[in-house]
């Protein structure tokens, strides 16, 4: 697939997305906010641009990957946007977790200037960025879906094309809430062997060999036993990704005890000022209330 690739957002995730995508013969023109972000882009051969603008007058497809739902529609249609540029025909992948609502009000105001949306945000952390195996959920239109797929295939192993715009962001939605859930549920599983006296890290070895048994048991229980918070997913960014849970639930009417819970945990974190910890970080609120 011989295309101009755009790519706006070079982040903790982004930056390796990026680096994949050149590992595989790619060209890239890049946008950072902050220079010093695209910096080693650059050193591998990527252009760099000094706005989104300049991305899309390049650029056949556009990766975007950045913080919030205000930020995209900035880096679409702001003074300086995305979409003051792209030809028709051109096809923007956001790759960011943000609103579905939202998600398919931009697609719509893109296709009435002749441009293409997926929405395409991922999970996997900064490891599966690196490694190249991140999931991507994609909404959009199939035939789109299929010509931008041997990109995706750069940076991710587990492509799934769940429905039409907005589509992906939902999928993504409801991972946050079967992460942050059972996060939480391994923070109160720990706290409660510790309050007992029993070994927690004995419970976790028992726990992983039947049907509780997960990746958050196994990765985000050992950062709690080890009180090792750096961040593989910062709380200020999983509590972003609940608060578009919880505002699209009460668009809709959807109850969703568990989730409200959690993310009023992780506001108690944003208030104690662990931004920047991992979200498994959580067990300290857990402990908090239970007296430790």
């Amino acid at each position: 697939m011989s295309v101009n690739i755009g790519f706006i957002g070079p982040g903790i995730m982004g930056a390796p997305m990026a680096h994949n995508l050149i590992k595989a013969g790619h060209a890239l023109s890049v946008y950072a906010r902050r220079a010093e972000a695209a910096k080693s882009l650059v050193d591998a051969g990527a252009t760099a641009c000094a706005s989104p603008l300049e991305v899309a007058k390049c650029s056949d497809v556009i990766f975007t990957i950045v913080s919030d739902t205000p930020d995209v529609e900035s880096v679409l249609f702001g003074e300086q946007g995305v979409a003051s540029a792209a030809r028709p025909g051109t096809v923007i992948v956001d790759m960011s977790t943000i609103s579905p609502t939202a998600t398919r009000k931009f697609a719509g105001r893109l296709a009435a200037l002749g441009i293409e949306m997926l929405d395409a945000p991922v999970s996997g952390g900064e490891t599966g960025a690196i490694n190249g195996t991140l999931s991507i959920m994609v909404g959009g239109k199939a035939e789109i879906f299929e010509r931008v797929k041997p990109l995706f295939e750069c940076m991710g192993k587990n492509i799934v094309h769940v429905g039409k715009n907005g589509a992906g962001q939902v999928a993504k939605a409801c991972n946050q809430i079967v992460v942050a859930v059972t996060i939480e549920a391994v923070a109160e599983a720990l706290t409660f062997a510790r309050k007992n006296g029993v070994d927690p890290e004995k419970v976790r070895e028992a726990l992983m060999g039947g049907f509780a048994g997960s990746r958050i048991m196994e990765v985000h229980g050992k950062r709690m036993l080890d009180n090792d918070f750096k961040p593989g997913f910062k709380v200020g960014l999983h509590q972003k990704d609940m608060r578009i849970v919880m505002e699209t639930a009460h668009q809709l009417g959807v109850a969703l005890p568990a989730t409200a819970l959690v993310a009023q945990h992780l506001n108690a974190l944003m208030g104690t000022h662990d931004a920047d910890l991992d979200s498994s970080a959580i067990v300290k609120v857990i402990e908090r209330m239970s007296g430790s």
